[in-house]
This record gives structure tokens, C-alpha cells and sequence, in this order.
């Protein structure tokens, strides 16, 4: 009996480990996703900073927005309601959202 194995493919294996994401084949897009990138790395600061001055219950649709804020062009496009709450939770926090709001603005720009 053989102990041939035939491989046809890419095999990845991963034994524990944390936010493992598989094979990495570099970055599709150029300067385009870094900027989508770039502004999905400012939204997400900018929203931890806002946080403090959230009612509860805004800081929830905040705190559930952001596992869904990744720099995926396709994804966030079929986001565009999580986007769309956190601007309006932003808005409604007063002057202190208002840099929120303006990131918000900016990503959906880019996502055209």
C-alpha cells in the first residue's frame, strides 16, 4: 500500500491560534483599497472615541457596527444599513459625532 497523498490546491492548516484568516494572497487594488482601508481604520477610531458619550443604547448598535466595518468594498456596499445607523447614532450624539458623521460621508464616497 502507497502513503501517496496528491494534493491538487492550496491546504492550510491551522491548529488554535487567534483571528486566523487563512492564506493571505496580497492586497486586490492598489492605492484604491489602501484608501478604503485607511478610512475604515478612521471610522472605527473615531467610533471608540465617540463611545463614552453614547447612551446605552446607542453604544449597543455602535458596539454591533463594528465587527461589520471591514475594508471590503463588496461587503460594505450590502452594509450600507449599518452604515447608515452608526451616522444617524452619530448625528444624534450632538457635535461630538459630528467627525463621525464626516467619516461616514467619506466611506460611502469611496464605496461609489
Amino acid at each position: 500500500m502507497s502513503d501517496t497523498t496528491n494534493n491538487y490546491g492550496n491546504v492550510v492548516n491551522m491548529n488554535g491560534g487567534h483571528d486566523n484568516v487563512g492564506i493571505n494572497y496580497g492586497t486586490v487594488g492598489g492605492a484604491q483599497d489602501g484608501e478604503l482601508r485607511a478610512a475604515v481604520e478612521a471610522l472605527t477610531d473615531l467610533l471608540r472615541e465617540l463611545r463614552p458619550h453614547l447612551t446605552p443604547e446607542q453604544d449597543r448598535t455602535v458596539e454591533d457596527a463594528l465587527p461589520e466595518l471591514v475594508p471590503d468594498r463588496g461587503a460594505l456596499r450590502q452594509r450600507g444599513l449599518v452604515l447608515a445607523s452608526v451616522a444617524q447614532v452619530a448625528a444624534a450624539a450632538g457635535p461630538v459625532g459630528q467627525s463621525v458623521v464626516d467619516a461616514v460621508g467619506q466611506l460611502v464616497d469611496l464605496l461609489r
